[in-house]
């Protein structure tokens, strides 16, 4: 009877096997439906020990070992018939027919090597079978008479005269499911008639010549695989990265084209950057180009703009801010753009504004407040036009991620499927699950799941979809040229003049100090202890709110209790570190702003006194804007008065002012809502507020080093110069201007947030670089003393000298005040960029700083600072104060990966253009090892795939097959080499780690089921509520299955922001059970509930590997039989995982 193959009780690979390897068996013929190339390992061994044997094929004698013939495996229908008719015509097929029908077929099996994860074994199996294929051992014929899904295997043993041909017929394919996994059904059969029936079968289609060679085809199908024996070298594995990472780029430099109006007046750089800006905008509906300050972002905005009004006949709006409106209308007449300019604070009419397909918004980081009005009517705008957005700002991480995440909300939804997630802080918490506990109700691959990370890997990662930011080095390093004359690099504009990078160089201006001078007495440790143990109560007002009488308040005014909640230990931090910026500004700025909170706090102090209602601020305290100079008269206050009743009579006044004016702005809480603690509190701060004011005494002109200091600059290192003078404070800018006026100087202009017409004073300062005729000597200003106003987009490269009379808290501040004069265009060698410092050193302001910071780590209630206290370390202080070259330039790191990659293999490719095929002919899967940088952290695997939502995803795993980065920057950086770099043997764990690598990618995805999360959560409370709504209308019509399913969801589902926002509100609100679940209903049915199992399985499919290099430390010694780890010489079979050939 015969043996039943059926991968369950039999495998039947072991019934192959066995045919085989019975005695005497010479050669093997096999016909299968399918042959999946991987699945050869299975027979490979045996058949390389068969002897071979000499049969007839078309009335010749050929030697023979193993035949193999396909039948399912097709190239198109119209290739086919070509065949048909040259057969019919009694023709040989034409050559080229053949070899494109080979091509085909050959294309289908290259499909097959690239699916799935590679492995030692079937690395081994495939170079088996090529190295059989070549020497004869195996022939393939494709059977293209007729589709042919037979599966026969014969085992010939010729001098058995009883049983000479073994057979197995049935229905497994010659592929790994077919050999061993899938339920089959195979008969074996050892007849004499039966085996010699069924041979002439399969010598009547094999010799059929319709059944074309294809053993060389597949060889070759291999050896340019990731499994042939010569793969590619280092080099050619970093360019195939390279290659695919900077595919956004390459399409958009052939997809769009420059208006002819911009074709002269880009440089390359700016160029490139329009492609690709217009690309991100095409794909993804926003971009934003976030290139330093003075490369020219407003002209390369421009253009993209004109690249849409080209392309779709569309207008562009512009929103800047007010001081730039000038400027954008320029480059709009000069360009002749359709395009409205429009302040970014005016009040847009969403309704009734004309339709714009590109909105422009310049500074954006402006916009990184999203429960602010202006925020609201802006986004508004844009999703009532759905519009295409550009972003433009040279600091698109400003103060922390969540400024980015409320630029980027600007066109993105909160559940918008960005097809990646934040893969570092998923791993920090311990991966998917722990997310789903932590967020419930946050889907995994939206911002919102950003915006919970505060790894910066994460959200350059996300930034790769949006940014197009190139810095200056970036710009020298790949499209400047040097001069020969001077070795000084430039770009050329394209009527051949140049423009030079300028030489950065920090300097430091020192000033006197003394003992008991006002210096002194400011940064004395009395001073610091005093201002340490301010308690700010206004900015605290959560902590004196009777809770008891806010459950009692009307919808308004507990409205306002709660906002005054949401501000509290945030802005408390904001004010404390303030003082202390405003100290390193100018000791005037300072005591000005001691002065000026004492008098709001002797407002509320009046207010509580009487019993009145307290005025409120949008943010819970008194803005800084509406008390003016106590002078009255516009002149600078000097002195400050320290007796209490001054302050007593100036709280009245000023309340009854605030009375009076009936603001908007200003909200009012009835003081009993206070506990009598918060009277206590403001007068023990006045008290130490006096003391403070009293301790400083006056402010003398005089005796002011600093500003003596200043002038002595102006006036005899720079007598002739124009010179740039920045303050982060109005008060110091208008105290320099008023005293530096008084000492003689001329032609001096301050300009605040409140100044006019600041495009005239920019022009009568830098003519030149604003493309204007100079005015008269007497009307051009020589000394432009500026608040950060002017740090923002504004050409005042006519002067090479930038003062920052302040002592630097972030050097990145310095970095762009630079920017405003280190521009294209500027004409001197060097720019100069001075810091103050105190004549005795840096290390005394390093100490104070550092003894401030511990005072406020002590206090709890500066936690909440809206920014880092000292953002400028220690280092960068020292750095300054010793004039280190390069302190001041920009950090690489943040160029964006589309642009670094695009100019890499511009790079390569312009210097050997047959690069382009070679590289883009690559297989994927192909993998090399290159020696590591001394500084990498130890040897490992680099993987790089491509998620099923068509995202990079770079990995790099060490030998232990734990996390190095995800970094793409410190994976290129890591990657980097060149042709010269030497190809070693791989780690006996490669492919190994590549499979781990493709694991975590594919494992991670985004669910978050049966989570309801925290008790107090929305989805935890809806769920509950849902819940038991239907246990008591159990078997009632209100029970319905569509309630059903919707509870179902928000069990297993995440719910969709706007869901969330809507019912949590309803819940809070306690409103009627059957509003929420009609509530629940509409949005189930609109599918607006739950971001749904399709949205969340989006990326259930298997990555795709394209490639992988390994790092090794030293390659291993060399000798002959030196193979690929998991791969061997001659008949030798991959060692056990882990474990050297």
């Amino acid at each position: 009877m015969s043996r039943i193959y059926d991968n369950i009780e039999l495998r039947f690979e072991e019934g192959l096997l066995g045919i085989l390897a019975n005695v005497g068996v010479k050669r093997a013929d096999f016909c299968a439906g399918y042959f999946n190339l991987r699945g050869w390992g299975a027979v490979c061994e045996t058949v390389e020990k068969l002897p071979g044997d000499y049969i007839d094929e078309h009335d010749e004698r050929v030697f023979r070992i193993c035949r193999l013939l396909i039948g399912m495996h097709r190239p198109p229908d119209e290739l086919i018939q070509q065949l048909y008719s040259c057969y019919k015509r009694n023709e040989p097929p034409d050559s080229e027919e053949v070899r494109r029908c080979k091509r085909r077929i050959g294309a289908e099996f290259r499909r097959q090597l690239v699916r799935g994860v590679p492995s030692a074994r079937d690395e081994w199996a495939l170079r088996r079978l090529s190295a059989q294929l070549k020497a004869g051992k195996v022939t393939v014929k494709l059977h293209l008479r007729e589709p042919l899904h037979a599966k026969l295997y014969l085992a010939h043993r010729p001098e058995d005269n009883f049983n000479p041909i073994q057979s197995i017929m049935g229905s497994s394919n010659l592929t790994m499911n077919g050999l061993t996994r899938q339920g089959e059904l195979n008969a074996e059969f050892g007849d004499r008639d039966d085996g010699a029936k069924l041979s002439r079968w399969f010598d009547d289609r094999w010799n059929d010549r319709f059944s074309i060679d294809i053993s060389a085809d597949l060889a070759q199908v291999i050896d340019e695989s990731w499994a042939g024996e010569n793969g590619p070298s280092p080099y050619e594995v970093y360019l195939k990265i390279i290659y695919h990472l900077s595919r956004e780029a390459r399409s958009g430099m052939s997809e769009f084209t420059l208006p002819p109006a911009f074709e002269q007046d880009l440089f390359d750089f700016q160029a490139t950057a329009v492609k690709l800006v217009a690309r991100h905008l095409d794909r993804r509906g926003g971009a934003m180009i976030g290139d330093v300050v003075g490369l020219g972002k407003t002209i390369t905005a421009c253009a993209v703009a004109a690249v849409y009004e080209m392309r779709y006949a569309g207008s562009t709006l512009i929103l800047c801010p007010a001081n730039l409106q000038e400027m954008w209308r320029k480059y709009v007449r000069h360009y002749d753009l359709k395009a409205d300019v429009v302040s970014i604070a005016r009040r847009l009419d969403v309704r009734s504004m004309r339709f714009y397909r590109l909105v422009i918004v310049d500074e954006s980081h402006n916009l990184r407040n999203r429960e602010g009005a202006r925020y609201h009517n802006i986004r508004n705008l844009i999703e009532y036009q759905n519009c295409r957005v550009l972003l433009l700002t040279a600091t698109p991480y400003n103060k922390d991620f969540s400024d980015l995440a409320s630029q980027l909300r600007l066109f993105l939804g909160a559940d918008d499927d960005l097809g990646l997630q934040p893969e570092a802080y998923v791993r920090d918490i311990g991966g998917m699950r722990e997310f789903g506990m932590r967020h419930a109700d946050v889907f995994l691959r939206s911002i919102r799941a950003f915006e919970q990370s505060p790894f910066a890997d994460d959200w350059r990662d996300l930034m790769r979809l949006f940014l197009v930011r190139r810095t200056r080095t970036f710009i020298k390093e790949n499209y400047a040229k040097t001069d020969p004359v001077n070795g000084r690099r430039y770009i050329e504009f394209r009527d051949g003049q140049r423009s030079y990078f300028p030489e950065r160089k920090p300097l430091t201006l020192t000033f006197k100090t003394s003992d008991g001078d006002m210096f002194e007495r400011l940064y004395s440790d009395d001073m610091a202890d005093r201002m340490a143990m301010l308690k700010l109560p206004r900015y605290g007002l959560k902590k004196f709110i009777d809770e008891k009488r806010r459950q009692a308040a009307g919808a308004n005014e507990r409205e306002l209790l709660d906002n005054l909640s949401r501000a509290g230990l945030r802005l408390m931090g904001f004010c404390r570190s303030g003082f202390y910026k405003r100290l390193d500004s100018s000791g005037i700025a300072f005591l000005i702003s001691l002065y000026r909170h004492a008098v709001r706090n002797a407002v509320f102090i009046h207010a509580l006194e009487h019993r009145l209602p307290v005025p409120i601020g949008d943010e819970g305290g008194l803005g800084e804007g509406y008390l003016d100079d106590e002078s009255g008269n516009g002149d600078l206050q000097l002195t400050f008065p320290v007796d209490t009743e001054y302050y007593r009579l100036a709280g009245k006044r000023h309340y009854d002012e605030l009375a009076a004016t009936g603001s908007d702005a200003i909200g009012w809480v009835d003081s009993a809502y206070f506990t009598p603690a918060l009277l206590k509190a403001l007068r023990q701060d006045n008290r130490l507020l006096l003391d403070m004011l009293e301790h400083a005494g006056g402010w003398m002109p005089k005796q002011d080093e600093k500003l003596n200091a200043l002038a002595g600059l102006i006036t005899q290192k720079h007598p002739h110069d124009k010179i740039l003078i920045f303050t982060q404070y109005a008060d110091t800018a208008n105290y320099l201007g008023t005293q530096l006026k008084l000492m003689g100087i001329s032609r001096i202009q301050a300009v605040c947030g409140d100044t006019e017409d600041i495009q005239d004073i920019v022009e009568r300062f830098s003519p030149r670089s604003n493309q204007v005729d100079p005015p008269p000597p007497e009307r051009q200003i020589r000394v432009l003393l500026a608040t950060d106003v002017l740090s923002e987009g504004q050409n005042l490269q006519d002067a090479h000298i930038v003062v920052n009379y302040d002592m630097p808290w972030a050097i990145i501040r310095l970095i762009q005040r630079a920017g405003r004069v280190d521009r294209i265009g500027q004409e001197a060698e060097k720019v100069f960029c001075y810091s103050f410092f105190p004549q005795e050193g840096v290390n005394r302001v390093i100490r104070l700083r550092e003894r401030l910071g511990e005072r406020i780590r002590e206090n709890a209630e500066a936690v909440g600072s809206d920014e880092v206290f000292f953002e400028g370390n220690a280092q960068n202080l020292t750095d300054l104060f010793n004039e280190k070259s390069g302190i001041l330039d920009e950090d690489d790191e943040d160029v964006d990966l589309g642009s670094q990659a695009y100019e890499i293999w511009k790079r390569a490719t312009d210097a050997h253009p047959a690069l382009k095929d070679r590289i883009a002919a690559l297989a994927d899967i192909v993998y090399a090892t290159r020696p590591t940088h001394d500084e990498a952290p130890g040897q490992g695997v680099v993987t790089y795939a491509r998620t099923p939502t068509d995202n990079d995803v770079l990995v790099w795993l060490n030998e232990a097959g734990d996390y190095v980065s995800q970094s793409p920057q410190a994976i290129l950086k890591a990657l980097a080499c060149t042709s010269d770099t030497p190809r070693l043997p791989p780690l006996a764990t490669h492919h190994e780690l590549v499979a781990g690598a493709i694991r975590g990618i594919r494992d991670a995805k985004p669910t978050t089921m049966g989570v309801l999360g925290s008790r107090a959560g929305t989805k935890y409370r809806l769920y509950t509520f849902l819940d038991g709504y239907l246990r008591d209308r159990e078997d009632t019509l209100f029970a319905t299955d569509a309630l059903k399913q919707a509870a179902d969801n928000i069990y297993n589902l995440p719910l969709r922001e706007n869901a969330k926002y809507i019912l949590g509100q309803m819940l809070k609100r306690g409103r009627p059970a059957e509003e929420i679940v009609e509530t629940v209903l509409d949005l189930h049915k609109r599918d607006e509930l739950c971001i749904t199992t399709e949205d969340a399985d989006a990326g259930a499919r298997e990555p795709r590997i394209i490639c992988s290099m390994g790092l090794r430390n030293e390659a291993p010694p060399a000798s002959p039989g030196d193979t690929p780890a998991g791969s061997c010489a001659g008949n030798a079979e991959p060692q056990p995982q882990g474990q050297p050939s």
